[in-house]
C-alpha cells in the first residue's frame, strides 16, 4: 500500500510516496537524489524520534497507508550532516506561512453593504 509522506527541514519540503515496505534507507536514496546529499549525511525523525534502523520498513516506524493518505501525509523531520564542524544540525522544521491579513479596501464596511453597492448610491 501507498505511503504519502512530506519530508521536511528548515523551509524546505519534499512531497513524496513510498510503499509501506520501503526501508528508511531506501527513503534516503529518494531524498539523496533530489538534495544530492548521502543516506549517510541523513537523520529522519517521525514525531521526534529518530529513524536510526536503516533495514526498518516505514510500517515497522508506523508509516502506514492507513495514516499517511495523500490528503493528510505523515511529516517526517531532516537533519543533514554539517561537514564543517562534523556533526549533525538538529532538527528544525519552520511552520509554514500564514495568509496575509487582507488590506483595508478589500474587507466589508461596518454598514454591511459592500463596496460595490456604495459605488452604485
Amino acid at each position: 500500500m501507498d505511503v504519502y509522506l512530506m519530508i521536511r527541514r528548515h523551509k524546505t519540503t519534499i512531497f513524496t510516496e513510498a510503499k509501506e515496505t520501503t526501508t528508511v534507507h531506501e527513503l534516503k536514496k529518494v531524498v539523496e537524489g533530489i538534495l544530492k546529499r548521502p543516506p549517510e549525511e541523513q537523520r529522519l525523525y517521525k514525531d521526534d524520534q529518530l529513524l536510526d534502523d536503516d533495514d526498518r520498513t516505514l510500517l515497522d516506524c508506523g508509516l502506514s497507508s492507513q495514516s499517511c493518505r495523500p490528503h493528510v501525509p505523515a511529516t517526517v523531520g531532516l537533519a543533514l550532516f554539517r561537514p564543517g564542524n562534523g556533526t549533525f544540525e538538529p532538527l528544525r522544521i519552520d511552520p509554514f506561512s500564514s495568509t496575509p491579513e487582507l488590506p483595508d479596501v478589500m474587507k466589508s464596511q461596518e454598514s454591511g453593504s459592500s463596496s460595490t453597492e456604495q459605488a452604485l448610491r
